[in-house]
């Protein structure tokens, strides 16, 4: 989340009475993450206080936006703790403020939990699954755009910002990435809506008890062990290292396995899948942190991080094949 559009607290109350949201009491921007333009907006009906995030599109089109919303519309139908796109009173959820695609929902209960422990993987996992069932039956469809087609487009925009190491290492990795996309085990990995951003800070939590995913505009089709691997990526290794936590990893794949058991194809690729994880995060990083947009609240993250879990993954292929049988 971040400031790009300054919207005044009049411009946002104008749009919560149009939603039949209520009066607005306060408005605040948001400082975390990189791509559109977040505040959290409290209104009080009938004598209750609800909390909502009023989201602007900065890149997101009118025309690729029907998908994340309805998405999310599918997965709160079918039980998922999701945020819920209000709607006018024609039933759009799509609307527009300063001239730009904007969206408000429900603002989730509980916190980010990020210092996870066994426990929240395991629901992050079962949840995860529960998602990726619940989409199947859901009848938009939209790649992955931040997929294998944006990383060859990506990465030679950003190579003359890299050491000659760094610059071999992401180049081996993506030619590698492009051999595995055209393997007939790619081919048979299960797929469907993934929301494929499912970091720490996009998952709410009551002390042990998960209570929403949220932040689903990195979204799309893509294939199910993608999903997995980018969750495996944050929640279960060690941050100021990336090396992999197995207590945890384990306790996530087998919660996951509980609801959907991985096919045989998705077992013989979970490793190549965490640095596929991996190289798409440091070249989104390396993008956001050398080409950066301006923003009145923008912090971009540090690219080096996921470097080194790319390094750790490609050096212990080993623990990761065991991992796929968990």
């Amino acid at each position: 989340m971040a400031v790009f559009t300054e919207v005044t607290k009049a411009q946002a109350a104008s749009l919560m009475r149009k939603l039949g949201l209520g009066q607005l009491t306060a408005l605040k921007g948001c400082s975390g993450g990189i791509e559109n333009t977040n505040y959290f907006a409290t209104t009080e009906l009938d004598g209750q206080v609800h909390e909502h995030v009023l989201t602007l599109f900065e890149r997101l089109t009118f025309e690729q936006l029907p998908f994340y919303l309805h998405l999310m519309k599918h997965l709160a139908s079918q039980g998922i703790p999701v945020p819920d796109p209000a709607a006018d009173a024609k039933g759009n959820i799509l609307h527009k403020l300063k001239d730009k695609p904007a969206a408000v929902v429900n603002r989730l209960r509980g916190q980010s939990q990020l210092s996870p422990q066994p426990p929240h993987c395991a629901a992050v996992g079962q949840m995860l699954a529960r998602m990726h069932l619940a989409g199947q039956s859901y009848d938009r469809s939209q790649p992955n755009l931040r997929g294998l087609a944006w990383w060859n487009d990506t990465v030679p925009v950003v190579l003359p910002h890299l050491t000659t190491e760094q610059a071999a290492l992401i180049q081996a990795e993506l030619a590698c990435q492009n051999h595995v996309a055209a393997s007939p085990a790619y081919e048979a990995l299960p797929r469907g809506p993934i929301h494929a951003d499912l970091f720490r800070d996009n998952v709410m939590f009551e002390g042990e008890t998960l209570t929403g995913f949220f932040d689903f505009y990195f979204a799309g089709c893509d294939s199910f062990l993608f999903d997995l691997a980018v969750c495996l990526n944050d929640w279960c290794i060690d941050l100021p290292t990336g090396t992999h936590d197995a207590e945890r990893a384990q306790a996530m794949v087998r919660a996951y396995q509980s609801v959907r058991p991985l096919t045989a194809a998705e077992r013989e690729l979970l490793p190549a899948m965490l640095r596929a994880g991996a190289l798409r995060f440091w070249t989104s990083r390396l993008w956001d942190w050398h080409l950066p947009r301006e923003a009145a609240m923008l912090q971009p993250h540090d690219p080096t991080h996921f470097e080194r879990v790319l390094r750790q993954r490609a050096l212990h292929a080993d623990a990761l094949n065991s991992l796929a049988l968990g």
